[in-house]
């Protein structure tokens, strides 16, 4: 249950436990702290079971670390800010505001009464650890400060910057001592040997240097890594060094003679972060690809492997019936999760490359992914998560992939070649392709009958086609920033396009006139998404924000605010009650329709209700649909009335006819409360594939709607 442990206001659910990006050991060894996207998760040593979440930063918590007696903890973080929090409670204590970019480095003074953070705007700041009062600002890099330490005697403060550079600070007066030379890229990581005599300084050359604290004098270079180091720490004893780095490996080196002794191997992606246990037997490292491995520090074999984390979500999907969500991430996986449960069922892999879209058959029997950097689409066996084929495609990245209403062709966009592919989704078989574009193609969408696609692009535009020939049918102008994002309403009437420039716009697809633009956001809207009944939009956007809006006024009624990081994207359930939100931090939110927004609805004179009656009968949309072979089909009543809902083919002859009988006005949506149909006609035989259309009569009220049965 610990991924539930402070959901935001209105979530049902999180899936995932946001990404990793570093790693400490409490003072006494009993709790491992990891700074996440969503906050600072605590593992118990004896079980490394999680104990506790601590959240309040409102962006990804980059850096942790234990105040000497280990009874606070102190964060930084994306939103600029520094955190104190009770290490036994989770309570949070302070509060430190005053950097103006993100802070990256957090450090306890060894006597515990000052912490010093590094931040983005290429400073460290000292402040008073009891009252947050802010004592010094160390000005001289010219680069973000990426790592910051104590010496063992609190007499030195070591900093490590974006400029390549190491430099040396008096701790009491602030004055800078020395500064040491000799990388040729980013000083990522700085540690103090135990006796203070000693700083390595890790680094983007791939190197790790070690310095003469006394002196400034360069001892030792160490080489290995093949790509940078991202992490060092000294063991206790000062006999060792530990550094990670991007080429996946965890390195130990004798510290006095410079020898490498060790490579530990078992990441998948770099290795972002390492620490020794206080006694010295164990080194945790934080790997990419979101996994914590502990290590036995003599023999350096494998201890444990520690689960859960997820990298950052491009793309969420719900399967045909509601009950499975598939999102892709950054590592080039696609995690399965029960969309009930929340529970993580299961992983594929497979792309070597942040997976930016994923999409299900709307006969649920496949999924189909997309990779940022492969040069493929990879379909998969939707119930035995077997990899069924590969498609060949574009010269370049693939940004968005959908299937057609009858499961039988895929559309792709590039973001390298501007195109548009169509392919036959049984044989991997390229039918046509679609030029116009200018630049890159970030999003594609068939309509509800299949008939056409639209594609979002970098060049502003909508475009729309026509998807058995691809001819062009029309363009849509009037963005001033990238489409990233585009969703046929369910009648196929409307389209919806989120832009760079942070707005929505509502098109009518027949004239192409620019019906409405949703203005909100603050930063670019990567993904829109409509109700299943057409009547809401929801849109993810790089202001980290969830928004939901009613399609009639064009009002925006609602701002869902919990991930830390960009909304990358954003799906409805087929019946419309939950909304899925996947975002950089790593998780995937659930947020339960029903709970955060009412029906419009007319008050009643002289009744005490919170509700009042529905302003207006309606015929909502079947889900699921397409279907096979059952659907449920809601409406709404604003008076009593005697209902039957009439179902007819496509040349116009009755298949069959539901007798609902007297019902009372209200929203008959839910599945116990909605007209269903089994999917066969008058005599009970099974229905032929095609399209259909289902009709209420109530009273005088007769509207028309379109589904779509496929076998």
């Amino acid at each position: 249950d610990s991924p539930q442990w402070g959901m935001p206001d209105g979530a049902k659910a999180r899936l995932g436990k946001g990404s990793v990006n570093e790693i400490q050991y409490s003072p006494d060894g009993t709790r491992l702290a990891v700074a996440s996207s969503i906050g600072i998760w605590l593992y118990d040593t004896a079980t490394y079971q999680e104990v506790a979440l601590l959240t309040g930063h409102t962006r990804w918590v980059s850096s942790v670390a234990f105040s000497p007696d280990g009874g606070t903890i102190a964060s930084g973080s994306g939103d600029d800010t520094i955190r104190l929090w009770d290490a036994d409670t989770g309570e949070h204590v302070r509060t430190f505001k005053g950097h103006t970019r993100s802070v990256s480095s957090v450090a306890f003074s060894p006597d515990g009464d000052t912490i010093a953070s590094g931040s983005g705007d290429d400073t460290i700041r000292l402040w008073d650890a009891d009252t947050g009062e802010h004592v010094r600002t160390l000005k001289g890099h010219t680069s973000t400060v990426y790592s910051i330490a104590y010496s063992p005697d609190g007499s030195t403060i070591a900093s490590g910057s974006g400029d390549d550079t190491v430099r040396l600070w008096d701790a009491d007066t602030g004055e800078h001592v020395r500064t040491l030379k000799g990388h040729s890229d980013t000083v990522t990581s700085i540690a103090f040997s135990p006796d203070g005599g000693t700083i390595a300084s890790g680094s983007g050359d791939a190197t790790i240097r070690l310095w003469n604290v006394h002196t400034g004098e360069h001892v030792r270079t160490l080489n290995g890594h093949t790509r940078s180091v991202a992490s060092i720490a000294f063991s206790p004893d000062g006999g060792t060094i530990a550094s990670g780095g991007r080429d996946r490996t965890i390195r130990l080196w004798n510290a006095h003679t410079g020898e490498h002794e060790r490579t530990l191997t078992g990441h998948s992606q770099s290795v972002g972060s390492v620490a020794y246990s206080p006694d010295g037997s164990i080194i945790a490292s934080r790997g990419a690809e979101e996994t914590i491995r502990l290590w036995d520090a003599d023999t350096g074999e494998h201890v444990r492997t520690l689960n859960g984390h997820t990298g950052q979500v491009y793309s969420v999907a719900f399967s045909q019936h509601g009950g499975s969500i598939a999102s892709g991430t950054w590592h080039g996986t696609i995690r399965l999760w029960d969309a009930d449960t929340g529970e993580h069922v299961r992983t594929l892999t497979g792309h070597s490359q942040p997976v930016e879209s994923v999409a299900y058959s709307p006969d649920g029997g496949t999924i189909a992914s997309a990779s940022h950097g492969d040069l493929a689409i990879l379909l998969w066996n939707a119930d035995t998560f077997e990899h069924l084929r590969s498609i060949a495609v574009h010269t370049g990245s693939i940004s968005s992939v959908a299937f057609s209403p009858d499961s039988s062709t895929i559309v792709s966009g590039s973001n390298w070649d501007n195109n548009i592919h169509l392919w036959d989704a049984d044989t991997g078989k390229h039918l046509r392709t679609l030029k116009g574009h200018t630049d890159e193609v970030w999003s594609v969408a068939f309509s509800p009958n299949g008939h056409k696609i639209a594609s979002g692009s970098l060049d502003n535009t909508v475009r729309l086609w026509a998807a058995d020939t691809g001819k062009h049918l029309r363009t849509f102008n009037g963005h001033t920033g990238e489409v990233y994002s585009i969703a046929f309403s369910p009648d196929g009437r409307t389209i919806a396009s989120g832009s760079g420039d942070a707005t929505i716009r509502l098109w009518n697809v027949h004239t192409g006139e620019h019906v409405r633009t949703l203005n909100g956001h603050t930063g670019a809207v990567f993904s829109v998404a409509f109700g299943s009944y057409g009547r809401r939009i929801a849109s993810g956007s790089l202001d980290n924000t969830v928004r939901l809006w009613d399609v009639d006024p064009g009002k925006h009624p609602r701002t869902l605010k919990g991930h830390t990081s960009s909304v990358r994207s954003v799906a409805f359930s087929p019946d419309g009650r939950i909304l899925a939100s996947g975002s950089w931090d790593g998780t995937v939110l659930l947020w339960e329709i029903a709970s955060l927004t009412k029906l419009a609805v007319k008050p009643l004179a002289k009744r005490a209700t919170t509700l009042g009656s529905i302003k207006r009968t309606a015929l909502l949309q079947n889900y699921p649909n397409p279907f096979n072979p059952e659907t449920w089909i809601p409406y709404q009543l604003a008076n009593d009335a005697v209902i039957t809902l009439t179902i007819y083919d496509q040349s116009g002859q009755i298949v069959r006819t539901l007798d609902v009988g007297h019902q009372k006005s209200g929203v008959y949506r839910d599945k116990a409360e909605a007209a269903y149909w089994d999917g066969r006609n008058q005599n009970g035989e099974p229905v032929t594939s095609g399209t259909y259309y289902y009709q209420l009569n109530a009273d005088d009220y007769t509207p028309l709607r379109r589904m779509v049965i496929v076998k």
